[in-house]
């Protein structure tokens, strides 16, 4: 694996921790919103630092730091994630892991062994055809509700975050919505524009953040767990 990059403190990326935020390149998603799309094909990622130097910088956060966040990327995509996992758990650090879910088959793993303390999990469109027209590849459904599934009936603390980037409405908005239950933590990250993500993505417009807290208000009555994160 490659550490594509480290923010060395986040008090936003795991709940109630002080934690650290590794991204680990490569993923299997093309998002046209994704502000980390440098980092997608993992071959053309120079590596921020080594894997041994990051945990040698970790011994002396011992004590300052609750959790590390394992983001990327799509960390699920290497093999080697378990062995990273355990070297993190070893120093005493909570492990958060960002992921989109469409591994199952690794995610599973983590789950059951106990490895993992909190996990969030995009979901990146509607269940449908759209699902595969926002993540910029052919995406298995069946993967997604799997790896919902694995969270809702594992131990470890979830939540399921859509960020409303281009081409998402608010009719998707509804749509996704269908699919989250009234347990469920649901974030909904407002999208800012940046200089990485091509024009032709920001041409197709995307929702306010004012009125994505409006829509959140509408159906948060059937979706208590509901937020909109950093404004609500």
């Amino acid at each position: 694996m490659k550490i594509a990059g480290l923010q060395k403190v986040t008090l936003l990326d795991y709940p109630k921790h002080i934690a650290a935020s590794v991204f680990l390149a490569g993923c299997n998603f093309n998002c046209g919103y994704c502000h980390n799309r440098w980092m997608i094909r993992a071959d053309q990622v120079e590596p921020y630092m080594a894997v041994g130097a990051f945990l040698d910088w970790l011994t002396t956060r011992q004590g300052l730091l609750d959790g590390v966040c394992i983001s990327g990327g799509e960390p699920t995509l290497h093999a080697d994630l378990g062995e990273l996992i355990d070297a993190i758990r070893a120093l005493g650090f909570a492990i958060k892991l960002d992921t989109n879910g469409a591994l199952p088959e690794w995610l599973e793993p983590l789950l059951s062994s106990g490895r993992v303390d909190y996990v969030a999990m995009d979901i990146k469109a509607p269940l449908d055809a759209r699902y595969s027209a926002v993540a910029g590849t052919k995406a298995n459904l069946d993967a997604i509700r799997e790896s919902m599934r694995l969270l809702r009936e594992g131990h470890c603390a979830y939540e399921f975050r859509t960020t409303m980037g281009p081409p998402l409405t608010l009719d998707d908005l509804d749509a996704i919505a269908d699919a989250i239950r009234p347990e469920d933590a649901w974030f909904l990250n407002p999208f800012v524009a940046a200089e990485t993500i091509p024009a032709e993505v920001l041409a197709m417009g995307w929702v306010e953040t004012e009125e994505l807290v409006r829509a959140a208000e509408a159906l948060r009555p059937r979706l208590p767990r509901l937020r909109v994160r950093g404004a609500d």
